[in-house]
């Protein structure tokens, strides 16, 4: 599939985009979950965890959705191909793994927003979910920069 200049440029410009937003998105999460599991405000407790929710489901999610699609299309459009060379492949398999395993954590994320919707009462989120929400989020961090990296080096080597 070749796309002309122009197309392709703007194909690129929606996965750079998406990219960095799902990265300031989560970055951004990282703190809202840090705030959730250190405060003892009740009230910001609350605030952070209904915030945490509508964070994922309404920025992080359509960023890591958008960053997989414009990634294959650019990909598809250009010499690197999807298959061609294994750092390109690697990014695909990464991405996809990562917007799927957000999809499962939205279910915990959903969990505290409903506890937050329900009552005020610290001790009712689930501690090991708190800590969870910061671990996923950090490390996700990390597969994100991993995955810059592997876009601006551009390892050698062709997919056998």
């Amino acid at each position: 599939m070749i796309l002309s200049p122009g197309l392709r440029k703007i194909a690129l410009t929606a996965h750079v985009t998406s990219s960095i937003g799902w990265f300031g998105a989560v970055a951004a999460f990282l703190m809202l979950a840090l705030f959730g599991m250190l405060s003892q405000d009740q009230e910001l407790v609350r605030a952070t965890y209904l915030a945490m929710r509508l964070t994922a489901w309404f920025v992080i999610v359509p960023f890591a959705a958008l960053s997989l699609a414009s990634g294959v299309v650019s990909s598809l459009s250009t010499k690197w191909g999807l298959f061609r060379h294994y750092w390109v492949l690697l990014k695909l398999v990464i991405t996809s793994g990562a917007t799927f395993l957000l999809l499962v954590h939205t279910q915990a994320i959903d969990l505290l927003a409903g506890i937050a919707a329900k009552t005020s009462v610290l001790g009712a989120y689930p501690s090991g979910m708190q800590l969870k929400m910061v671990v996923t989020s950090g490390a996700t961090l990390v597969v994100l920069i991993m995955l810059t990296g592997l876009a601006i080096y551009k390892p050698r080597g062709m997919t056998p």
